[in-house]
């Protein structure tokens, strides 16, 4: 019998188990079916657990004769990082409230001091709850009012159902209380003695609000609402006077809102709007008026008021552009905030309740950039905190003075083994697509790369989330060795505009596959670098856009890493019973309901379109706990690109064991994974030192 300690010399195939489901009078064949425990989301399956771990074997052989570039790789990308250090501190009531990293330290300690003076109070130790667990993750974390209290939740096993507790922080001892399968924000309502969150269900969907009164059993916990549509989550907030508790449910086009006053969580609630299919908007008041964010008039999205006495009646505050789209508004004492972005450029500025044409804009000094509100706690400022990078100059935070119109740098990210900015160069260049649409891309590189290099390109793509040009400490291991480093700002996202990411979805998905395929075009055609010589990645989402591309133009690519992919598009889509499912009909159309929608995912799906062709090396990650991308579909499409696949390209998956779809836990665990994936991409390019 073999030693099976020993490195495999063949990679793993999985068996293939006939299979097949109809839908529309069209029949799928799926042989690898099999590969999901019918006892998800408990995975004991003898079978496929020996699979999934013959496969980390082979990803295990495969990189081992890589493991000191790994390691020199871990170690430049951590020499980079701050061992030890700790946040800009921020007032919040009577506190002043920080974090901070200790040398060496995966995990973050959360620090507080009087604002008049004291010592510093250690209020929550993550180095401590996470000592011993393979896996850790904070979720939630919430002050009371009065600063006595703070609830925190805590994942260790990657499942995203989070145990709430509660620290008495005079004394540092634990409440009796206990909420475990949470997946919410926690909110504190009635003084201080009542605590709002959400339980996720068997099917990971939020779909309730429930109240907890300390010190009593979980079984008198009161539901305060209940939302019986499937696809729609629900989740809680405070408005930003604390006056109001928003609860809100949404699915990814729809929404609805309702109010209760914060000090009577059990009274009436008042019905925002009713939910108007495709209407999404967010709320928060005022002096009794409502502040409405929403896309009911334009797809870029209006700022509406209304009496909270007639919460429907929307008046136009601050009109939709088809040039501006206006992404957010936070609410403070004497003015309020509207971020946005214009040609995918942020924008922020400060407006006045009592004077709508005094607009004050925040002026940055960089053509582009990536910047934000960061965190403002309180009702009453008279600065905002802010925070700002770009592609070359690492993250800032800066406190812009309100009334004198300035802006103050606080601190600026720390790079411990040196970085000088001059070295660098970065662009925002326009790429036509097949269908003339010119596509963003941004991109950085060191200015003395000479010629058509390597190049390493991201992409996303999906449910309206932009990409921003942000600065990456660990992305300088790519771009010191020559490589151009570029972010393909492709239709899907919502990088320019609310109509950027409709073009992006359902019917019209595919674009976002060709506006990536045409970026890496135009790169080439633009002398940046040449087919063969582009790395790619991209996660979840992002790694159904990997698997799309390569079955479309693998002579691209030199190599590609999908990391939780999202692959299984058809079946995944079919299957209501899963988490995802009903939630992301609004995303990729329903394939149970609508025979074209069944018949367009199927002509892209990665997994279903997988083909007898040659493919590039390709590394691929998945979590045995992901709830989101369930591991299945990493590992049933890699057994079929190994069936099919005509070339004798590398082809791993490494499945992690006790984590889920964020990967490993801890600042430089999963710095060992990115390490790993630059080793790969660097051996893949041919690409020494």
């Amino acid at each position: 019998m073999a030693d099976s300690t020993q490195a495999p010399v063949l990679a793993p195939v999985a068996a293939k188990k006939p299979h097949s489901f109809t839908h529309h009078g069209i029949t799928v064949q799926d042989d690898y079916a099999w590969l999901r425990d019918p006892g998800y989301p408990e995975v004991t399956d003898a079978e496929v657990l020996a699979h999934l771990e013959a496969e980390n074997r082979w990803f295990e052989a495969r990189m081992a004769p890589h493991q000191e570039r790994i390691d020199a790789l871990f170690k430049e990308m951590r020499a980079r990082i701050k061992e030890a250090d700790k946040s800009v501190p921020q007032k919040d009531g009577d506190y002043l409230y920080w974090i901070e990293f200790e040398e060496g330290a995966e995990y973050k300690k959360w620090w507080r001091r009087p604002v008049s003076g004291g010592a510093d109070e250690l209020i929550l130790d993550e180095v401590a709850l996470a000592e011993g667990k393979e896996y850790f993750r904070l979720g939630a974390l919430s002050l009371s009012a009065n600063g006595k209290l703070l609830a925190y939740s805590v994942d260790d096993n990657g499942s995203e159902r989070f145990t709430v507790r509660i620290k008495d922080l005079a004394t540092g001892e634990l409440l009796a209380d206990e909420i475990p399968g949470t997946l919410s924000a926690l909110v504190w309502v009635a003084k201080d003695t009542g605590l709002v969150y959400s339980l996720a269900n068997e099917q990971w969907r939020t779909d309730n609000a429930r109240l907890h009164w300390l010190g009593t059993p979980l079984s008198d916990d009161v539901e305060i609402y209940h939302e019986d549509d499937e696809g729609f989550r629900v989740g809680s907030s405070l408005s930003a006077n604390k006056k109001w508790l928003i609860i809100g449910t949404s699915d990814h086009e729809t929404s609805e809102a309702r109010l209760v006053r914060a000090d009577d969580p059990l009274g009436p609630q008042i019905l925002v709007k009713a939910r108007e299919k495709g209407v999404e908007y967010d709320v928060d008041e005022r002096n009794d008026v409502l502040f409405i964010h929403t896309n009911d008039t334009h797809e870029n999205f209006r700022l509406a008021t209304a009496s909270i006495d007639a919460p429907a009646a929307w008046n136009t505050l601050i009109e939709g552009s088809d040039d501006f789209y206006l992404t957010g508004v936070d609410l403070f004492r004497d003015f309020f905030v509207v971020e946005g972005r214009e040609r995918g450029l942020d924008r922020i500025a400060v407006h006045y309740y009592d004077d709508p044409n005094r607009i004050e804009p925040i002026d940055f000094p960089e053509a582009s950039y990536s910047a934000g509100l960061g965190n403002n706690p309180e009702w009453h400022v008279e600065t905002l905190r802010l925070s700002y990078e770009s592609m070359v100059k690492p993250a800032s935070v800066m406190d812009y003075d309100v009334k004198a119109k300035t802006l103050e740098t606080l601190k600026v990210q720390e790079i411990p083994s040196g970085y000088d900015e001059d070295l660098y160069a970065t662009e925002r260049l326009e790429i036509a697509a097949r269908d003339g649409t010119l596509i963003p891309v941004s991109i950085v590189y060191r200015k003395d790369r000479e010629g058509a290099g390597p190049l390493h390109l991201y992409g996303y793509g999906a449910y309206g989330i932009s990409i921003d040009p942000g600065f990456s400490t660990s992305r300088l291991s790519l771009v010191d060795r020559g490589f151009a480093f570029a972010i393909a700002h492709i239709r899907g996202g919502d990088d320019m505009g609310r109509a950027w990411y409709k073009a992006g979805k359902l019917e019209r998905r595919t674009n976002t596959f060709t506006d990536f395929v045409d970026c890496a075009k135009g790169l080439i055609e633009r002398g940046y670098t040449q087919a063969g010589k582009i790395s790619i990645s991209g996660g979840s989402a992002g790694g159904e856009l990997m698997g799309a591309v390569i079955n479309s133009d693998p002579e691209l690519w030199g190599a590609v890493v999908a990391h939780v992919p999202f692959v299984d598009v058809l079946a995944t889509m079919l299957d209501e019973t899963l988490p995802l499912t009903p939630g992301e009909w609004p995303e990729w159309g329903n394939p149970i309901t609508d025979k074209a929608a069944f018949e367009h995912i199927a002509s892209y799906s990665p997994y279903d379109r997988v083909a007898a062709q040659a493919y590039p090396p390709s590394m691929v990650t998945a979590g045995l706990n992901d709830p989101r991308v369930t591991y299945w579909e990493p590992a049933k499409w890699v057994a079929r690109l190994r069936e099919l696949k005509t070339d004798g390209n590398e082809l791993i998956l490494k499945t992690n064991m006790g984590a889920g779809h964020g990967g490993k836990s801890g600042r430089f665990e999963s710095l060992k994974e990115t390490a790993e994936e630059f080793a790969f991409i660097l051996w893949q390019l041919g690409i020494e030192g």
